[in-house]
């Protein structure tokens, strides 16, 4: 039997032994998390595959050798657990509103008019970041724990589809500080979507399976985070942009949106790659003008950008209309110009007479549509 400083020992080593395996647990999840990151968002690969499957046989041995120090945010169990029958509804604590929309200079002027009218006097600073074409969702943290995942549904309620938001990859599980602390509470707004390269992969190995092909990144990623099933959405390669925080207890003493966004940065949060800080509604105009020309280049897909004032004292200032911020706007692209192809053309003639027409039609050699007519 052991004595009372005998079992003082034996529980010290215990814990400093527990230490050291979650700490190397920590370190390859982060490691992991990074170049999944890399692969399967920005579609730069930073290490060979067969380094990659060696880090993660080496987090697999340390979880089989210790069950009992398994991390919630593991690699290794993707899945969020068993298929659901349907989804619960949800109601936002904080509603998830619309956004108004410009779609040219004047309009975007006659909106930061409208801002210089309510802010007489006061320097305003603009915060323009990409506009996701994707499926806006709410993340909720406790003591750093991601515990819940809604859908935006009509903004006041929607679906609890946390299963399947606990297989995106890029998304941090449970939340680490370099500082050591996190909030008790921390709800992030931000977008779920399918990057460019791996919404062609899926469609070239769908295609080649024989089975349904997605006409585009945007149907591709609701039609995932939707299933009940959350295996679907574990083999979709999906990823999540933060783009605000609704709720932060203790408040995180931020003044700005963009500091938000860098602070969510250092929890392993992905943000937009493109963000401006523009001092004037002229240099927004610059900086929509500059996105717009890159716009086939980035690793998403976007519809426009989004103008928010930047300091958040002023945002809530500004306030709120019905339905969407005054202090923030979707500046909207032009609609994408696309070739389109006739195929074929048949003729019929009606009972009574009447000419039809129907044309199969190819746009941009990827899409095709079934026309009809009556002449």
């Amino acid at each position: 039997m052991l004595k009372g400083g005998e079992t003082a020992l034996f529980y010290g080593e215990t814990m400093t032994q527990q230490n050291t395996v979650v700490a190397q647990m920590r370190q390859l999840i982060q490691i992991l998390a990074q170049h999944n990151h890399a692969y399967y968002v920005m579609d730069q690969p930073t290490i060979a595959d067969s380094e990659y499957d060696q880090l993660f046989h080496q987090l697999k041995a340390l979880e089989q050798q210790y069950p009992e120090w398994v991390q919630a945010d593991t690699p290794t169990n993707k899945v969020g657990g068993k298929p659901l029958a349907k989804f619960e509804s949800v109601t936002h604590a904080v509603p998830m509103l619309s956004l108004g929309n410009v779609f040219n200079q004047e309009e975007l002027f006659a909106f930061a008019r409208r801002i210089e009218e309510r802010l007489p006097n006061q320097k305003i600073e603009y915060d323009v970041e990409l506009k996701f074409d994707g499926l806006a969702i709410s993340l909720w943290y406790e003591n750093g724990v991601l515990v819940r995942g809604v859908t935006r549904g009509d903004g006041e309620t929607g679906e609890d589809i946390t299963q399947n938001v606990k297989t995106i990859r890029n998304l941090p599980k449970v939340l680490t500080h370099a500082s050591g602390v996190v909030p008790t509470l921390l709800e992030v707004r931000g977008e779920v979507l399918m990057p460019k390269s791996g919404f062609e992969r899926l469609n070239a190995e769908n295609e080649a399976k024989g089975e349904k092909t997605f006409a585009n990144p945007r149907n591709a990623a609701a039609g995932s985070l939707r299933q009940l099933d959350p295996a679907i959405a574990a083999a979709r390669p999906l990823a999540f942009y933060a783009y605000g925080i609704a709720q932060c207890e203790p408040n995180h003493g931020l003044a700005t949106m963009s500091a938000s966004l860098d602070w969510l940065t250092e929890f392993g949060f992905a943000v937009g790659e493109r963000h401006f800080i523009c001092d004037s509604i002229q240099a927004v105009q610059q900086a929509y003008e500059k996105i717009n020309q890159e716009r086939p280049d980035l690793s998403v897909e976007i519809d426009g950008m989004v103008v928010k004032v930047n300091d958040l004292r002023q945002q809530q200032q500004l306030g709120f209309l019905s339905r969407e911020p005054r202090w923030a706007t979707a500046y909207k692209f032009p609609a994408v110009a696309a070739l389109t192809t006739v195929e074929n053309i048949d003729w019929q003639v009606g009972r009574t007479g009447t000419l039809g027409v129907t044309m199969n039609l190819s746009v941009s050699s990827r899409t095709q549509l079934d026309f009809q007519m009556a002449v």
